[in-house]
């Protein structure tokens, strides 16, 4: 009797001991329904190899080993969803939040995270409203529209020598913003016109009114702000018109998925991702993506490195405020400093990353091929 009653005794001890260790929740929020399922997968997948590996290394914070876990939610890229699955994670109590990943999607959540003390890295969402709006729980791991779309137009311009340009957006935040931002910088150069300006749906699948009058005024390059999920068709149904312009994007078409959706893209497109590597950080970016295709079955689409350091750099605010509450760790992300897989992560006032840069990419051989990097 007395020897069962020591075993219960230490039984509950264990249990004791093992309820007591802290649970860190990370939210994560995105399309993991829709059209750009592929893309809220591939993020998911980046956060939720941030999560294994703080666990795999026991990651403590004030001195005690604590446990990580993922919390996610479908937003499928709607914004009403969006506002619906953020109060979702609010009311689980996360730690964190990693998400969303459309500008459409995170502005209206940021709100929410905002009105809860809840920290938000979106490691995708580039419109510049999202981090304008005085929320000091908001920040982004990615450049944004105003870098994005400039530095395109730039590139249009100046290196690709457009002339007769075309502009296409999908009319959400992040395509109407990433476009209009091209047109500025695409319109200083001399002698560019600005032949057409059109505008689908972030669920179109007919192009061919809109690409019919692109066609008639001759256009040697089409912008198109919105995701590949309308740019591969989009692209599709351009070749099928016999139209030889260039088509380029931001990081909604710059992924490995545009070749198959697309039937084609190779020294037609030219993209942009809102990210970009050194040289020696490259190893670093390779290695990631070798581990994460042998984790997950699939290649990086784009995001996953993003989303990755999102948690990491989390993570670290917690360790530095020896506490995942999130009011306390708060002021310690606002000024953190984290050597991640996609290069080092710190924010300015605002939330947005410093120094953000961007990569520009080409397709060959039906793979995505850089071109340069540019800060």
């Amino acid at each position: 009797m007395q020897t069962k009653t020591i075993i219960a005794a230490i039984a509950l001890a264990f249990a004791g001991a093992a309820s007591a260790q802290e649970v860190v929740k990370i939210g994560y929020a995105g399309p993991l329904s829709g059209q750009s399922a592929h893309l809220g997968k591939d993020t998911q997948s980046g956060v939720q190899l941030a999560v294994e590996d703080l666990n795999a290394k026991g990651f403590k914070i004030n001195g005690k080993a604590v446990k990580f876990v993922m919390m996610a939610e479908d937003d499928a890229g709607d914004p009403k969803q969006g506002t619906a699955a953020a109060q979702k994670l609010v009311d689980n109590k996360v730690n964190g939040v990693v998400g969303h990943q459309n500008s459409g999607t995170s502005i209206p959540a940021s709100k929410i995270y905002y009105d809860a003390g809840i920290p938000q890295i979106s490691a995708s969402a580039t419109s510049p409203v999202y981090t304008s709006q005085g929320f000091n729980t908001t920040f982004r791991v990615v450049a944004n529209d105003n870098k994005l779309g400039g530095s395109l137009g730039r590139y249009a311009t100046q290196k690709l020598g457009a002339k007769r340009i075309a502009v296409i957006d999908d009319r959400t935040a992040y395509g109407q913003g990433v476009a209009n931002e091209f047109l500025k910088e695409a319109k200083k150069a001399a002698g560019v016109q600005i032949v057409d300006k059109q505008f689908t749906t972030d669920k179109a699948t007919d192009f061919n009114a809109i690409l019919t009058a692109i066609r008639a005024k001759n256009a040697d390059l089409v912008f198109f702000g919105g995701m590949d999920s309308v740019g591969g068709p989009l692209l599709r149904q351009m070749k099928a018109l016999g139209i030889k312009a260039k088509l380029m994007g931001g990081d909604g078409i710059c992924t490995e998925a545009l070749p198959k959706l697309s039937g084609g893209a190779d020294d037609v497109v030219v993209c942009a991702e809102a990210g970009g590597v050194t040289p020696e950080q490259e190893k670093k970016l390779v290695e990631f993506g070798t581990r994460f295709k042998k984790r997950y079955g699939f290649e990086v689409q784009i995001y996953a490195p993003y989303a990755y350091d999102a948690v990491m750099a989390m993570a670290q605010a917690m360790a530095e405020a020896k506490s995942a509450d999130p009011a306390k760790y708060l002021p310690q992300l606002q000024k953190v400093k984290h050597e991640g897989v996609s290069g080092k992560i710190a924010f300015d006032a605002k939330g947005d990353i410093q120094d953000g840069a961007l990569t520009l990419f080409g397709y060959k051989a039906g793979k995505k091929t850089r071109l340069e990097v540019i800060k």
